[in-house]
């Protein structure tokens, strides 16, 4: 099987696809935009379009050889990189062999199953190792190529990897001085985490949100689901097509993203209500692994955003719209006060960051919960501890 097609961004491709004509391309592009709309597809049509052996006006032809092959994620002179879990009990050189093995197994499985959701239960990096291994083969003359064409998936995952920038700063060698016609893309759904000098050395390029109307037809067309179906999962994605992949029924991931939404919602509903223990929640998270709880954080972001917007008054669309009625009961239940609400996001972010330095993650959940607490109602206005 191939690659599924690319969808959406189709001004950032023609954008991208005029620079290529002109012989304008960067050598070093960073791609950024939300987890989940295609940053890393977007990526490898870009290393397909610069592979081309006979490109048109729209980017890449499809149809010679060195197409196939970029689409089937086989190209000689394609090297696509992603976060991996740490491979137990390897260390030293071969660490670098044993993450080169499990990325040509990650490949073997996008081949089978192009299409895959964005949030996984895994805590992935990408390791000194894998670095190693980009930096190996990009000294290696191209086969078919003018040259060799890296994509490096959520980049931003190679700062916070054994407490060093270790593997970050060996990339930033290669950016620096990247050998011969060697072409670098790299992703991020958060750029700022990126050290300073590798932003400042690669060409940024935005991919905004799917439109919900595109990632429904995308839906209905591709994974053949019925109008009213597609278009509820089409808004959970919130632009998402990775995003929107874990929520399909009868899907393996389908329980990780309900339980992801579970699991910020009681962290919420922790902080409000002060009969909740924060403790004896935490105690529920393992007490390692903590860039695990980015995706649950990230969804706690929308479920404040819920509660404002619903504690207001405001016909602003919620995130959560099939639970919006579950959250007002809540809000009015705890008393807790509209003009508050935009206090709790900086408390999330502090435990992202808590996070991405894989603290303790019963640390990280026990103080978010009581910081969350502190900043939406105020100690007065809580429910007294009954017993």
């Amino acid at each position: 099987m191939t690659l599924h097609p690319l969808y959406g961004h189709d001004e950032a491709r023609a954008m991208v696809a005029r620079s290529h004509a002109a012989g304008r391309l960067p050598s070093s592009m960073l791609l950024h935009g939300p987890k989940g709309v295609g940053k890393q597809r977007f990526a490898l049509w870009i290393a397909q379009l610069s592979v081309c052996e006979q490109p048109v006006e729209e980017g890449p032809c499809g149809t010679c050889r060195s197409c196939r092959l970029a689409l089937s994620l086989e190209h000689p002179d394609v090297h696509w990189y992603m976060p991996l879990p740490r491979p137990k009990k390897v260390a030293g050189d071969r660490l670098a062999d044993a993450l080169e093995d499990a990325r040509h197994e990650v490949l073997a499985r996008f081949r089978e199953q192009p299409l895959q959701p964005s949030h996984t239960k895994e805590v992935t990096g990408l390791y000194i190792g894998t670095v190693k291994n980009v930096r190996k083969r990009a000294h290696v003359r191209p086969s078919m190529a003018p040259g060799p064409v890296f994509v490096i998936g959520d980049a931003e995952l190679l700062v916070p990897q054994e407490a060093s920038q270790e593997a970050a700063n060996a990339l930033l060698k290669l950016l620096e001085e990247p050998p011969g016609d060697a072409r670098f893309i790299l992703t991020s759904s958060i750029p700022g985490s990126l050290l300073p000098t590798i932003r400042s050395r690669t060409v940024p390029l935005h991919l905004a949100p799917i439109p919900e109307e595109t990632l429904r037809a995308i839906l209905m067309k591709r994974l053949d689901l019925g109008e009213e179906e597609a278009g509820r999962i089409a808004r959970l994605g919130q632009g998402s097509l990775g995003r929107a992949l874990g929520f399909l029924p009868d899907d393996e991931d389908h329980e990780r993203m309900n339980e992801l939404r579970r699991g910020a919602f009681d962290i919420l509903r922790a902080a409000l209500d002060k009969r909740r223990s924060a403790y004896a929640l935490a105690l529920a998270y393992s007490a390692s692994g903590a860039r695990g709880l980015i995706d649950l954080l990230e969804i706690l972001d929308e479920w404040i955003r819920d509660l404002g917007a619903v504690v207001s008054g405001t016909e602003a669309p919620v995130f959560h719209h099939d639970t919006a009625e579950v959250l007002g009961k809540l809000a009015a239940q705890t008393g807790v006060q509209a003009a508050r609400v935009p206090r709790a996001l900086p408390v999330v972010e502090r435990a992202k960051e808590l996070a991405r330095g894989n603290v303790n993650p019963q640390l990280v959940v026990a103080g978010l919960v009581r910081e969350l607490g502190e900043a939406l109602v105020p100690s007065q206005g809580r429910p007294r501890m009954t017993r």
